[in-house]
């Protein structure tokens, strides 16, 4: 199974490919967009990162790399891929989520606007028992984001980092969502439809 093309009623999500890359190394050029995650990124580090965001889409079918088109602009990418950890526990049946948006589109609803198509195409679509995202405890924004598409808080946790940033003393945090949970919290007309 190759990755869907999917829709919002705002963004069209089509599988990352090379005619993307110039609008990746903008945004991770971003100090802003990069805050938590790093330095800016090198155009040469970028490229690399590319390869293995398309090889991510051949790991698992169906799972990816997404970029985010509205009225045919690109203003991020999202993800669905198979967890990498052993921490993170198995690869079946489930998947972590992630965005990164270009700033300019911050606060717009778009981050949890593409993160609740992908948590649909997960559970109706692929089959995914179980859809987690990772943050650092102080990235306050995309804690938000995660709770407002329904993945509840799972645990803090520490990782070691050659070179930590400001707050990695605070941990990183999962946040998850069952397949079941996910069926229990839809409208009845939501779960008939379709």
């Amino acid at each position: 199974m190759s990755q869907a093309t999917l829709r919002t009623a705002r963004i069209q999500l089509v599988p990352l490919a090379d005619e993307h890359l110039e609008h990746e190394v903008e945004l991770d050029a971003d100090p802003e967009v990069m805050r938590y995650l790093g330095p800016p990124r090198t155009r040469a580090e970028v490229e690399a990162l590319h390869r293995r965001r398309l090889a991510a889409a051949q790991r698992v079918p169906g799972l990816g790399f997404w970029a985010g088109l509205v009225d045919g602009e690109f203003v991020g990418w999202w993800i669905l891929e198979p967890p990498e950890r052993a921490d993170q526990g198995p690869v079946e049946g489930q998947a972590e989520l992630g965005y990164r948006l270009l700033r300019r589109y911050w606060r717009q609803g778009l981050a949890s606007e593409g993160a609740r198509e992908l948590i649909r195409h997960g559970f109706e679509d692929l089959g995914l028992e179980r859809i987690f995202a990772e943050t650092m405890t102080v990235n306050a924004g995309s804690r938000a984001t995660m709770a407002s598409v329904g993945l509840r808080y799972v645990r803090t946790f520490h990782l070691d980092f050659d070179d930590p940033l400001p707050g990695t003393e605070e941990g990183e945090v999962e946040y998850a969502l069952t397949r079941q949970e996910w069926l229990a919290d839809r409208p009845a007309s939501a779960a008939t439809a379709g």
